[in-house]
């Protein structure tokens, strides 16, 4: 294991912060104005779904290239890719105030693509960085910059949005995909020793699968985890909505919103981080499953006067998800052989993904018929149910996903 690892560490993340910042802010700027321009729950919901498709078809097979080639190398072309996009994107806007909603699905397509690629080559790198016995802790300090850029960007790019026109958001994005490919120049993850043989798409899946299911406690946390996706994910992408059309928010108010999302994901990322959490890690997971069911649900019951409720609400959710994904790609990562662990993260989210749209194409219906804030109450219930299922599921394995002794003793 590398010595320098708190450096390597620290420089990886350092070039993501300022790119999650520049991402953030496009995201929020051009998901608000899909909001302003249609109003519309099915054209929010087409906007996500359409983001995750790369993932959906492509995403089982992208483990099988990250496990082939340097994931240092993964990182920095999907970064590219990324910037690529916002350049695209930012010139449109600069010919027309009002580009077609298809060319902003083609572009939300494409920076799909290259997150599919970035997020399992990103996971697989860690832990050929970090020692074992620190991962849960790393990965609440990864989470912690993670959630800093995601409470920046959406700020930035509702200021941005009130004094300068969409493409300089553009330009954000780009200088931040810059530097985080500068920043991984500095950072040496070794290659995965190879056989020499062929790359065969069908056999190294298989080897992924069959990793997966060897893994025991990993397959009997998957289908709360799936679950808890299907219900939840729509809600991110409906929040606008929900902001506009029952609290009758603006840009401010959204990016409000979100700010104390990320506040949430701040803080509970230094929680986990400095504590590690607890020592039963998928007992925690399901008691962070039912927190985020509580809070959909109290945002779901509150009146429109009661947006600054709603608001402390938001930031207990942000907080909620932290203890729920990184103690569980902590265990995946130490469990899971190196040789194979890209060809796991890309089938984990993958299959996250294809929750989504799942749950997507009945939120949006469902929603502009009966309301949004009734599928917030509804999908609260749903979250609380699934928290059960989940440690019903997970408790036998409890002696088997405890954190390594080292860092529990640390508690």
């Amino acid at each position: 294991m590398n010595k320098n690892w708190k450096k390597q560490f620290a420089i990886i993340y350092a070039g993501q912060a300022f790119s999650l910042v520049g991402s953030a802010a496009v995201q929020f700027a051009v998901i608000w104005w899909l909001t302003v321009k249609t109003e519309s729950a099915i054209v929010l919901t087409l906007s996500a779904i359409v983001a995750f498709i790369p993932n959906m078809i492509i995403g089982p097979f992208a483990g099988v290239w990250i496990d082939r080639y340097n994931r240092r190398t993964v990182m920095m072309l999907a970064d590219g890719l990324v910037a690529l996009s916002s350049v695209v994107l930012g010139a449109a806007f600069l010919v027309t105030d009002s580009p077609p909603i298809s060319f902003i699905f083609f572009i939300l397509f494409v920076r799909g693509l290259g997150n599919t690629f970035h997020g399992p080559a990103m996971q697989a790198a860690i832990p050929m960085l970090v020692p074992p016995d620190m991962l849960t802790k790393a990965g609440g300090w990864g989470n912690l910059i993670n959630s800093i850029s995601n409470m920046l960007g959406p700020v930035l790019g509702a200021a941005i949005m009130g004094i300068l026109p969409m493409s300089a958001i553009m330009l954000v994005d780009i200088l931040g995909a810059v530097f985080a490919v500068i920043c991984l120049f500095f950072v040496t993850i070794p290659d995965i020793p190879q056989s020499g043989e062929k790359v065969h798409l069908l056999a190294d899946l298989k080897q992924g699968l069959a990793a997966m299911r060897a893994n025991k406690p990993l397959m009997a946390v998957f289908p709360a985890m799936v679950l808890c996706n299907i219900v939840f994910m729509p809600l991110g992408s409906l929040f606008p909505l929900l902001v506009r059309t029952h609290f009758m928010g603006t840009a401010w108010h959204n990016g409000v919103a979100e700010f104390a999302f990320a506040g949430g994901l701040m803080l509970s990322s230094i929680i986990l981080g400095v504590w590690g959490g607890m020592k039963r890690r998928f007992l925690m997971a399901s008691i962070a499953v039912g927190l985020l069911g509580v809070t959909s649900f109290v945002g779901g019951i509150l009146p429109p006067q009661a947006f600054w409720i709603f608001i402390i609400g938001c930031f207990f959710m942000g907080g909620s998800g932290t203890f729920v994904n990184v103690p569980l790609m902590a265990y995946t990562q130490e469990t899971i052989a190196p040789e194979v662990m890209g060809k796991v993260f890309s089938l984990l989210m993958t299959a996250m993904t294809w929750a989504m749209p799942i749950g997507l194409l009945v939120a949006g219906p469902v929603s502009e018929f009966v309301g949004i804030d009734k599928w917030f109450l509804w999908s609260g219930v749903a979250m609380a149910a699934i928290a059960v299922i989940c440690r019903l599921m997970t408790k036998r394995y409890d002696a088997q996903t405890m954190r390594p002794q080292s860092a529990a003793a640390e508690d």
